[in-house]
């Protein structure tokens, strides 16, 4: 064991045993890059750890992979994922024996979870980060065309102008309070005016004193 307990290997270990664990939760490999990270990384807390510190620190590495996991297949908002990120840095940083070997680990850590994405090239994307993918882009839509619509409902509306409008400046529509801009012309706050017109979320409005 006294290879694994060199310096230089925490970045090799710890690099691979990210990058296949990272690898098994992007790729469907059907538990194999599962097992092979797992193992990479039992290796690299057994060089440097007490049975009892090995069990605490696998556990802390475990949960935060749990939490990344968890980030993408229900919040998918990047808030568990970067606490499961430092509760992986710290487990592998407070392992080592000395800095060096520290900062190897995390620096393979790093980048063993970054080359991960490399097997997106070559195997086939799990399901789960697909549905992820076409839920935001339908989101997403639903929400610029719900935008538009809302936008579009304007046309022909009476507004007043909350600020000077030089050509450009904010009106208000009932409760709500738009950006908009006229043809050219200058008005002045508090004046009435009408939206002639919307091209997305642009709004062209004209003087009803004209």
């Amino acid at each position: 064991m006294d290879i694994f307990s060199a310096d230089w290997m925490s970045f090799v270990l710890t690099g691979l045993g990210t990058l296949f664990l990272f690898g098994e939760l992007l790729v469907n490999m059907r538990g194999f890059f599962g097992l092979v990270g797992l193992g990479f990384i039992t290796i690299y807390f057994l060089s440097f750890l007490a049975p009892g510190a090995f069990i605490i620190m696998m556990v802390i590495y475990l949960i935060g992979l749990l939490l990344i996991i968890i980030d993408g297949k229900f919040l998918n908002d990047g808030t568990l994922a970067t606490i499961g990120t430092v509760c992986m840095i710290l487990s592998v940083g407070l392992s080592s024996p000395n800095w060096t070997a520290g900062l190897y680990g995390v620096i393979g850590l790093l980048i063993g979870g970054f080359c991960s994405l490399l097997f997106l090239k070559v195997f086939k994307r799990r399901k789960m980060w697909s549905k992820l993918a076409l839920v935001d882009q339908l989101t997403s839509e639903k929400g610029y065309n719900s935008m538009n619509e809302r936008y579009a409902s304007l046309v022909g509306k009476t507004a007043v102008t909350v600020t000077d409008m030089r050509p450009v400046g904010n009106i208000r529509v009932g409760a709500e309070d738009y950006s908009a801009v006229t043809n050219g012309q200058w008005i002045p706050k508090g004046t009435e005016v009408t939206v002639v017109q919307v091209d997305g979320t642009k709004i062209l409005v004209s003087n009803n004193k004209q």
